[in-house]
C-alpha cells in the first residue's frame, strides 16, 4: 500500500501521523508471535489440552514457522561466449542459454563459434567433441 503524502491535507496528515504513532506503539509493547505461543501451550498442557485439540489441525501446522534453507552463493564467473555483432552480448556458460545465442544455434552456427579467442574454453568434458575445431576464423 502506498500513499500519496503530497495530495493529502492537513487534517488527513495529522490523522496518518496520530495512526501511525498508535501502530507503532501497539507493535513495540506486545509480545513476539512465539512467546504468546509457548504461554499458550504451557497453559493448554497445564489444563490437559493439546494445541491441536483446542484449535484444531492447523495449530500444529502454525506452531514452527518454516524456514527455507539458505543457498549457496555462488561468484561471478567471466564470460566465454560473444556475439560478433553485438560485443556487448556475453554468456559465461553458466545457466540457461541466452536467447541470441539459441537463435544463432537454430540458424546452423555452433555455440563453439561464439567463444571468446584466448579466454575461454568449451563447457564441455575433455572426451567430448565440442570445442575441438580444425579450422580457426580469423578475428
Amino acid at each position: 500500500m502506498t500513499i500519496d503524502i503530497e495530495s493529502l491535507s492537513l487534517r488527513e496528515l495529522g490523522a496518518l501521523v496520530v495512526a501511525a504513532e498508535q501502530r507503532k506503539q501497539l507493535i513495540s509493547t506486545r509480545r513476539p508471535a512465539s512467546a504468546v505461543r509457548r504461554m499458550l501451550k504451557a497453559a493448554a498442557a497445564e489444563a490437559g489440552y493439546s494445541l491441536e485439540e483446542l484449535f484444531g489441525a492447523d495449530a500444529r501446522a502454525e506452531d514452527v514457522p518454516s524456514r527455507k534453507p539458505a543457498r549457496r552463493r555462488t561468484g561471478k564467473v567471466a564470460a566465454k561466449y560473444r556475439d560478433p555483432e553485438y560485443k556487448r552480448l556475453t554468456w559465461s556458460g553458466r545457466g540457461r542459454m541466452p536467447r541470441w545465442l539459441a537463435a544463432k544455434v537454430q540458424k546452423g552456427y555452433k555455440v563453439t563459434d561464439f567463444l571468446i579467442p584466448g579466454l575461454a574454453r568449451p563447457t564441455a568434458r575433455k572426451g567430448s567433441p565440442i570445442g575441438q575445431r580444425t579450422v580457426f576464423k580469423k578475428d
